[in-house]
């Protein structure tokens, strides 16, 4: 959920004192209560809160990676989201519709329907969406309604080498939000790819597969105008 501040030498803090025994009490946690604990004090504390408040805004695949579901990684978890509108209707799954996703396999289809499957896991879901949490899905929404950018929509995108400016993080968040997928391997499914300095092999195996090589700056230019 990238909430600053909330590494595990704080959570065991708050399981050790019982202020938080689930995820869903962490949103209940008092200022003060975390300024109490060993090597925090008012400004960390008040930069964890900060962070909790923000974590609230984040979209549905963090929420689902944060969850700690058996073989759920940021990868599979924003696989989940490109196709599931919501929180709810994920809950709802079965094995098999899991399966025929790109990113899903049987293995961890499985672990996904058990985790919902499990009441207490209903009313987790339940207690998170209580404190505000986003339950409906951004990357659904950029993949399935399409935008004036038909550029990025529905396209696959590889990032290789260290970009002038964005982080591999903020380029992927750009992409994805204006519904792109990024993927970790050049292959003869990737439509672009963003390259940097020392790119490597993967420019070398894209420039085999005839890809088309992207630098940040046009990537930059094609959001701002919505066009390529």
């Amino acid at each position: 959920m990238d909430i600053e501040g909330g590494g595990t030498v704080l959570i065991d803090q708050l399981v050790a004192k019982g202020l938080a025994l689930d995820v869903s009490e962490l949103y209940h946690l008092k200022q003060e209560e975390i300024a109490s604990l060993d090597r925090m004090g008012n400004k960390s504390a008040k930069k964890f809160m900060e962070g909790l408040a923000g974590s609230k805004s984040r979209d549905l695949w963090r929420v689902l990676f944060g969850l700690g579901i058996l073989h759920v990684g940021s990868g599979v978890a924003k696989a989940l989201a490109r196709e599931y509108p919501s929180m709810h209707e994920l809950m709802h799954c079965d094995v098999g519709n899991l399966v025929a996703l790109e990113d899903v396999g049987e293995t961890i289809a499985r672990s996904v329907v058990d985790w919902f499957t499990d009441a207490r896991n209903h009313h987790l879901i339940h207690r998170l969406e209580k404190v505000g949490l986003k339950m409906e899905s951004i990357l659904y929404q950029q993949r399935h309604i399409k935008t004036d950018n038909d550029l990025l929509h529905d396209t696959t995108w590889v990032l290789s080498g260290t970009l002038p400016s964005l982080s591999r993080k903020e380029a992927s968040e750009k992409i994805e939000f204006a519904g792109g997928k990024v993927s970790g391997n050049v292959s003869k499914k990737t439509n672009f790819l963003l390259a940097g300095e020392s790119a490597g092999s993967k420019l070398e195996k894209a420039k085999k597969l005839k890809i088309k090589v992207i630098t940040e700056a046009q990537l930059l230019d094609w959001l701002e105008k919505g066009e390529g």
